[in-house]
């Protein structure tokens, strides 16, 4: 929990002090360039779901939103295949309706932001998937994507909209891959 120290503090030790109780979601403020890191021992549908609704709800407009999936090369086509097929699902459009997935990004600043970042990725990145967008609408809709990268370093900055991106790394890597998030 997040918030003012006193208040998360009481929190935290509530949480903690349940017995046999599930165990809470979290969700932290980390500011910054949020990661998830899936091993081999990860389940695959789980993995999907969890990024489907981190990076992308909300139009990806959260500070706890997930901006890079850290993916094992021993499964990372498997969940990549996967992701492509949830995100086609997705729809984007009007919040009103209840078959919206995914509404607009909150402003034009932010939309001119993220297309800037597509612009910059042309050439340093892949494109796994590219949802479709309503056209000729009057709300600033941009549609979520699935990039691959290299690595971290071609992240200049935090993103701020409905786009993942991954970056595979070895099994053995693993020591490597907390380095770079830290």
């Amino acid at each position: 929990f997040t918030g003012g120290t006193d208040t998360a503090q009481i929190i935290n030790r509530a949480l903690a002090a349940r017995e046999n109780a599930p165990l809470a979601t979290l969700i932290a403020e980390t500011g910054g360039m949020n990661a998830m890191i899936v091993d081999s021992t990860a389940l695959p549908e789980q993995v999907v779901d969890d990024v489907i609704s981190s990076g992308f709800q909300s139009a990806g407009q959260r500070c706890p939103a997930l901006r890079v999936l850290f993916l094992q090369e021993d499964v990372a086509d498997k969940i990549i295949t996967m992701l492509k097929g949830a995100m086609a699902e997705l729809h984007v459009g009007d919040p009103q309706w209840l078959s919206t997935d995914l509404g607009p990004v909150i402003d034009a600043k932010a939309h001119e932001r993220l297309s800037s970042h597509v612009q910059y990725l042309s050439d340093k990145a892949t494109l796994h998937y590219e949802c479709k967008i309503p056209a000729g609408d009057r709300h600033y809709f941009f549609a979520p994507r699935l990039y691959e990268i290299a690595d971290l370093t071609v992240l200049e900055r935090e993103v701020f909209g409905p786009v993942v991106h991954i970056i595979r790394f070895k099994a053995d890597d693993l020591d490597n891959i907390i380095n770079q998030i830290n």
